[in-house]
């Protein structure tokens, strides 16, 4: 599958080669984003959503991102493994977020952590990349502030907007940020912020013109329950063959069917006899 992607190798496929990153939470999923050829792993806070069934990204924290980014480290995965810092784990104090963050690295296997914001998150990213802890950025619709923007709506709509978008995304190029995620942002809006500046976009709901895209892997595999983003292009439909195949399993054991002769274990024939007291055929 080739060598480990690092950090400088995202830099430089600014321009091309298109960069792919796909959501992982355990073991499993990241042997299969690093089998498949994933140049990035995430690992999400939409784990609250996709994984613990919870109505928004706010219910996870520090340790539970550092479980799930264990058991994606686990799978020795060839993508880059960035982890996303959760709500209120960079918003307090320099001091804290570096503490987090240390925390997703050290413990956690982090090789980059993700952060939210704007001209706001500035100041954190000054200090992270002090640290030498590389910095992904997100901008756009950020999930952790759903309250803020009353739900989860397209961001740059109005023009003004999409100025201080891609203001804002300068901001975090000049702050020292390896990478940019653009979600839920109109593809012009995206195609101007690419060419504005010199570190790659990944978009998630941003048109096709950025440096490289985004899907949460259950979203793409089609492991989801109900609704499905506009963004999101299902490559499989893994959740209906998964409760047909264990619709087949409950029906092959009410029927007796399951387990069969070679889903058994037997003992020797000598022994089955001894143990049963009858002659033995031998």
């Amino acid at each position: 599958m080739g060598d480990k992607i690092t950090v400088p190798d995202v830099r430089a496929r600014k321009g091309g080669p298109k960069l792919t990153m796909v959501t992982a939470y355990d073991y499993p999923s990241a042997r299969m984003a690093s089998d498949a050829g994933v140049d990035m792993i995430l690992v999400g806070d939409s784990v609250a959503n996709v994984v613990h069934g919870m109505g928004d990204t706010l219910g996870v924290d520090i340790d539970i991102m550092v479980l799930h980014a264990r058991a994606v480290r686990r799978a020795d995965p060839r993508p880059l493994v960035i982890v996303d810092m959760p709500w209120l784990s960079f918003h307090i104090s320099k001091e804290d977020t570096l503490r987090n963050a240390g925390r997703l690295v050290r413990e956690g296997g982090a090789e980059a952590v993700k952060l939210e914001g704007g001209h706001r998150r500035v100041p954190m990213i000054d200090a992270l990349v002090g640290a030498e802890i590389p910095v992904m950025g997100h901008l756009g619709l950020t999930p952790q502030s759903v309250h803020a923007m009353g739900g989860y709506r397209v961001q740059g709509r109005e023009i003004e907007a999409a100025r201080m978008l891609i203001q804002e995304a300068k901001e975090l190029e000049a702050a020292g940020v390896f990478s940019i995620v653009l979600e839920g942002v109109p593809d012009l809006v995206a195609r101007m912020v690419t060419e504005q500046v010199s570190v790659p976009t990944i978009g998630i709901g941003a048109g096709p013109h950025t440096d490289g895209q985004v899907l949460v892997y259950t979203d793409l595999l089609g492991l989801n329950f109900g609704h499905y983003p506009k963004f999101v292009r299902k490559y499989e439909s893994f959740a209906d063959r998964g409760v047909a195949a264990m619709a087949a399993f409950v029906e092959d054991v009410r029927s007796g069917g399951f387990p069969g002769d070679e889903e058994s274990y037997h003992l020797p024939e000598d022994v089955a006899a001894e143990l049963e007291g009858r002659p033995s055929d031998g």
